[in-house]
């Protein structure tokens, strides 16, 4: 890996440690506010929105400075809303901020992967990412389970923290806010770390910031990306991949308070077992799968769509963990070769802020969707069991009609020959 490289893998990973360890006690923070439990994915919902709001903007601006130094300002964006937090700002304004400041981050991180590494290593590479990623989701979700505990809530600092806030800011005290004061170093220091990553030297054409302009360069790059058969494989995937993960993030916690009954922080540590498995399958995937081969492993969206009705109809602690285990094994070979052969297509259509920026657009959709839908199944009060069934079966479903679909395609191409 070039010079730089594990700097950037280091500094993300500690930003996306805290982006998930803040979910956790966002959540805590709106059931110390009493309200109810379908709030919750809405966090999420905000915090995706600026993903495809700002999209057509955000590749550009990737793409218009060194993007370390971008990196590095929006850790101090995300800085801004953990203090609105703590401040007392409603959890989903202040969680919008944080999610404006991953938006940005996005491109700038996967871009910055492809402008420093050679397409033969960019399976590798991403590789290393999707990992980093991922085990940063594991070690985030347990610090957001240790900071929600009465441990930490009802310590001697927290008290005193909350005593002091309630002083100068009336309303604003929380029995939460020492955890969120911790996640604010977090943040500073995975600032500090991009700060140190070197300049790639890529530059790309100035593009003017104009609204009609940029949205219209944006519909192209989406069309290009789309029309590509396998840009708009790997970018189907990719979109429900993501579009399921974060909506299973929400599903297992509530899974496991109705049918296991586990508290918050310990339905948390659930959500660790599916990063380890992805943590295995992404490292399994980067090490045996190359790019000419990425679209072998598309059979693992069937098996991970299939695997949610099991999941939902266990009803044991101990066999549901490596089950949900299995879940991000089979996930993490399924994204990592499919996630690298988007990123080769679209450093090579596009460039690679504006790819990302059309990746990133189409997958926080397809998790604004699917999380829009699960918060409303929740307010009508569908049982969380039914919910995963038809959840799953319906994204096994998907990604075998893009089977079925690559298939034909394969077909027709040797009867056009001839």
């Amino acid at each position: 890996m070039p010079p730089g490289f594990h700097l950037l893998i280091a500094g993300q990973a500690l930003s996306s440690l805290a982006d998930n360890a803040l979910l956790i006690v966002a959540i805590a923070l709106l059931q110390e506010r009493s309200l109810p439990g379908w709030w919750a994915p809405l966090l999420k919902f905000c915090f995706t929105l600026s993903y495809v709001v700002l999209a057509p903007v955000i590749g550009p601006l990737a793409d218009a400075m060194p993007k370390a130094r971008l990196m590095t300002v929006m850790n101090g964006v995300k800085f801004a809303g953990v203090a609105m937090l703590i401040a007392g700002v409603h959890p989903l304004l202040a969680f919008g901020l944080v999610g404006f400041g991953a938006a940005a981050y996005a491109p700038a991180k996967y871009g910055l992967v492809t402008e420093m590494v050679a397409p033969g290593q960019l399976v590798t590479a991403n590789g290393w990412l999707e990992v980093s990623v991922v085990c940063a989701a594991l070690l985030g979700t347990v610090l957001g389970g240790l900071l929600v505990t009465d441990l930490v809530r009802a310590s001697a600092a927290s008290r005193a923290l909350h005593e002091w806030l309630g002083v100068i800011a009336p309303g604003a005290g929380s029995t939460l806010a020492l955890s969120m004061v911790a996640l604010l170093m977090v943040y500073l220091l995975a600032a500090w770390l991009n700060a140190r990553v070197p300049d790639s030297g890529v530059r790309y054409p100035r593009t003017r910031i104009h609204g009609g302009e940029l949205m219209r360069d944006f519909r192209a790059a989406c069309r290009t990306l789309w029309r590509d058969r396998d840009g708009g494989l790997s970018l189907a995937v990719t979109t429900i991949f993501w579009g399921v993960g974060a909506t299973l993030q929400f599903a297992v916690l509530r899974w496991a308070a109705d049918v296991l009954q586990l508290p918050l922080d310990h339905a948390a540590y659930l959500q660790a077992a599916v990063a380890v498995g992805v943590i295995a399958g992404a490292a399994f995937a980067g090490r045996h799968v190359g790019l000419a081969q990425a679209k072998r492993v598309l059979p693992a969206g069937v098996m991970l769509g299939l695997l949610m009705p099991v999941v939902a109809s266990t009803h044991s602690l101990m066999l549901a963990v490596p089950l949900l285990a299995l879940v991000g094994v089979v996930g993490g070979v399924l994204v990592v070769p499919l996630n690298a052969l988007l990123q080769h297509r679209g450093y090579t259509l596009l460039s690679a802020g504006r790819s990302i920026a059309v990746q990133g657009f189409n997958e926080n959709l397809s998790v604004m969707a699917m999380l829009a839908g699960y918060a409303a199944l929740l307010a009508f009060d569908v049982p969380i069991v039914p919910l995963m069934w038809g959840f799953g079966l319906t994204v096994a479903g998907a990604i075998a009609l893009l089977m079925w679909r690559e298939h034909a395609l394969d077909n027709a191409a040797p009867a056009a020959e001839g």
